[in-house]
This record gives C-alpha cells, structure tokens and sequence, in this order.
C-alpha cells in the first residue's frame, strides 16, 4: 500500500424530492486497499456509490480520483476513468451470452465488422487469469445467479478499473465462490487495484477489509481501520442501539404434521430426485445446500412454477396438484422468490400498487378497486414491516434493496397465507432488519403458519429453525433437529451426492 489517496468525496449531499439521502458525506479510499461500507438499509451507501458512478447527479460537494475533481455524467464516463461497480441486482442481457455481456457498448471491430474472434480471444485470456471456469459462449439466462454474479465481477475487472465498487457481491455465491472472489480481490490489491466493498456480513468485512465505514440515516458516522473496531461497535453504529443478540428465540411450538411432499421429482432440468419430507404446522422448517443444489426449484415446483413428473404434494392430507401459481396462492401458499428484481416485485410501479397486487379482491367495493382500502392496506405494511419510504406513491425502485424485499413480503403477508415459501428471505437485507425479518417469520410460526425458508447463510439456517433439511445435488441428503445439528453436518450432507 502506497498511502496515495484514490478517492476523496468531500461533503456530498443528495436529497430525492424532500427526502434527504446523504447530508454532507466526507469518505477515502487509499490505493490498494479494500474499504468496506457498511449501513442499515435506506443508510445511502448504494446512493452514494451511485453519485460516484454517474447514475446520480449529486447536489452538493465534491469527488477526487488521485487529486482531480471529476463529475461523471453517466456509467461510461466512469468506467472509461478506472471506476467500475458491480451492482447488488445484476443489469445483464440474459439471452445474449458471456461474451457480449462483456463487451456490451465496446465491442473491438475489424473493417468495420465486429471483431468476436478477438472478443472470444480476450474473455478467455480474462477468465483464465482469475482462474475462472466460465465458457464465454454460454448464453447468460442458463446460468446460475452465482455464475451470473462472478461474469459481472470479471467485465469490471476487464476495464482495467482502478478503484472497483462491489455492492453484496457475495449475495449468490457459495463458499467456494466467497473464497475465489477474495483471492482476486487480493492479487489486485497487490496490483495496486481499490475497493469499495459494500457487504452486510460482519465476517466477510472482518476478512477482507482494511478499512470500515459506516452510514447511518444518510450521515458518516465513522471511519476505522478494521483492526481498530470490533463487530459490536460496527452494529451499535449502524443501528443506533446494540444488538444483544444476533437471533431472537426461537420460542414457536410446531403442532401436528401439516404439508408432505412425497417423492417429488420434476420434469425438465435440472431434475430432483425423488424427493420427500413432511412439515408441521407452526413449523420453520430451513432448507440447505450449495447454490445449485435444487433448493429454489423445490419451492418453485411446490408453488406450481415447475412441472412435476411424479410424486405427490398432500396439506392436512389432502393431495394437491398445482398447475400454475394462481392456484398454489389459491390454496394458500405463498412464495418469496430469490430474485426480487427479476420475478418478485414490479420495478416501473409504486409501493403500493406492489403491495396489493396479489389480493385485489380483498380491495374492492361494490366490485371497484377502493383507493381507500388499497392506501389503508399499504400503510399498514409499511408500518409493520417499518419500511423506510416517502409514500405509498413512491416508485419501489427508489427504494434499497432491503426496504424492496419488505415490500414484497409485505404483499404477501397481506394474503395471510397458511404455507409461506421463502427463498433467501434475507439476502441483501442489513442486521437490524435482518433481526426484524426473523422475529416476523417466529411470530408467523407461533401464529400457526407453516414456514419453508432457504438460507445460503448456515448462521442463519441455525439460528431462525426448528429443523433442517439438506439438499445435494438435486436430491435430499438428509434432514436433522436444528439444536442437535452443527455446521460440519450440515457441511457434510451438502457435500453428500456430489
């Protein structure tokens, strides 16, 4: 590390409408170093990164790259200076492949005709050199959202960026992935390469940070180096209070045996395999695996998304067949997917057209859509789920990310359903209301809901379950008591068929 400066924000401010997101932010970042950037969701991290990046135009103040003030109108202009940023929710062209993902907007020409001989020359030079194993023919949309998060990291890479801004890359990937990216991240320090790593995983930020700042409300509250603060200092900064405890008691009483799934097994790849468990009401029952695993195309097959070849679904003994997700909502099931953006909310609408619509009839008089009704069942979501907005006429996008996925699970709490599906429920969501989200989904248990959540997180999984069931390559590898289980077991099923 030289100690040369990379880049200095100086009392930048940004305000959306009245709502005031950043107020007078001071941030470095020195060369070869990895500054992680910690906050509560709403805080202005991704905003902050954002006027940074050229998405946003700031209000106020000003940003240095090595000395010389820059104000980026747009992406481009960014990256065409050495600043690069991966973003939480992936901006991909899914039916193109690696290869013209990687050099969207820039593609090399030869005569006049682009050149792919050279563009497939240089994806496989890239991909070699960070020891990925990634064919740049593979068209985006039959990858995996791990596989899809590690070609975003390796096109900021091919910009030859200086100062790279990873926003939860971490979110999809699996430990092995976790310690691929770290080892990149570190032979580019070496290079003299700078981070800005936005993460809400204490122990990610503790193994590869040499700084930590944190934001709370829109303000700077500190910057330290890593070895200088501890886990408890960054959570009381970001939450405003201590948290005592990282999970709440998991106090709920499963009563009797509730939902079966027996020898499930699905049509179309990737197949599961004769899968089966039973599920008590009142129950949270985790599900575990490696990415890849079969856990979303589980939910997915038992909410009617995926087809199934064979096999039964049976709730309070009853056999059901799902034909679509209307009917697996009409039998009081409901599902919160792993990809907000792609397939659980509606970008381009507001909060509450977002909240309300999968229970519209639940909204009318006199066979109308009542707004009354529609605004009283939105602010009553945002008041449980203490969604941080402006209105209920609010645009979901102009919302984080962790505030995005309350609304979603708002939406469906507002159908009170009898089976919740939860896939990475948490995923990209900050420790306080991370907290939050685990006291809902006990307090839904006790309540009698039947509860099936995926959690790529094993401090999770073992935290907020009764029992867990482990998948490995599409089949289940066994299922075990939470409070009699470790993370080697649950490590040693993962690892079962593979």
């Amino acid at each position: 590390m030289s100690g040369k400066t990379v880049l200095e924000i100086k009392n930048l401010s940004k305000s959306f409408a009245k709502n005031r997101v950043l107020e007078g932010i001071n941030f470095t970042v020195e060369e070869g170093t990895v500054c992680g950037l910690m906050g509560e969701n709403g805080a202005g991290k991704s905003t902050m990164m954002k006027c940074l990046f050229g998405i946003y135009a700031k209000d106020e103040g000003q940003i240095s790259l090595f000395g010389h003030p820059v104000d980026f109108k747009n992406p481009k202009e960014a990256l065409e200076n050495g600043v690069a940023m991966v973003h939480q929710e992936l901006q991909q062209c899914l039916d193109r492949t690696v290869v013209d993902n990687l050099f969207l907007g820039r593609y090399p020409t030869k005569l006049g005709i682009v050149d792919e001989q050279r563009m497939l020359k240089e994806a496989n030079n890239l991909f070699a050199n960070l020891k990925m194993n990634v064919n740049p023919k593979t068209v985006m949309r039959t990858m995996s959202v791990s596989q899809r998060q590690m070609v975003e990291i390796a096109k900021a890479v091919s910009y030859n960026a200086k100062l790279i801004v990873l926003d939860e890359p971490t979110s999809s990937l699996t430990e092995r992935e976790v310690g691929k990216l770290f080892s990149i991240i570190d032979d580019l320090r070496k290079r003299g390469v700078s981070f800005v790593y936005i993460s809400h995983k204490m122990d990610e930020i503790f193994q590869i940070c040499d700084d930590v700042a944190v934001l709370r409300d829109g303000k700077m509250i500190f910057k330290k180096h890593i070895k200088d603060t501890d886990m408890n200092e960054l959570i009381s900064a970001m939450v405003g209070r201590s948290l005592d405890k990282r999970f709440p008691d998991v106090d709920n009483v499963p009563g009797g045996d509730f939902l079966e799934v027996r020898n499930l097994t699905t049509k179309y790849p990737p197949v599961l395999q004769q899968i089966s468990f039973t599920v008590r009401k009142g129950e949270i029952f985790g599900l575990y695996g490696l990415v890849g695993a079969g856990r979303s195309e589980l939910l997915e097959s038992m909410f009617g998304i995926r087809t199934i070849a064979s096999g039964e679904i049976l709730v309070a003994g009853h056999k059901l067949r799902f034909h679509s997700s209307r009917d697996a909502m009409d039998h009081s099931f409901a599902l919160v997917t792993e990809e907000r953006k792609l397939n659980g909310m509606f970008g381009k609408d507001t909060i509450k057209f977002n909240t309300t619509i999968t229970n519209l009839e639940a909204y009318k008089s006199f066979k109308m859509l009542d707004s009354k009704k529609l605004y009283d069942a939105t602010n009553r979501e945002i008041k449980i789920m203490n969604t941080k907005c402006v209105s209920p006429d609010e645009l979901i996008t102009a919302l984080s990310g962790g505030n995005q996925q309350k609304v979603i699970i708002g939406k469906w709490m507002e159908r009170s359903p009898d089976i919740f599906l939860m896939d990475e429920p948490t995923r990209g969501i900050d420790v306080g209301a991370k907290y939050e989200i685990y006291q809902l989904i006990i307090r839904m248990a006790k309540e009698g809901k039947t509860i099936i959540v995926v959690s790529s997180e094993m401090p999770e999984i073992l935290g907020i379950t009764n029992r867990i069931a482990v998948m490995s390559d599409h089949r289940l590898a066994g299922i075990v008591n939470t409070k009699e289980t470790n993370q080697e077991e649950l490590l040693r099923l993962s690892a079962k068929y593979l």
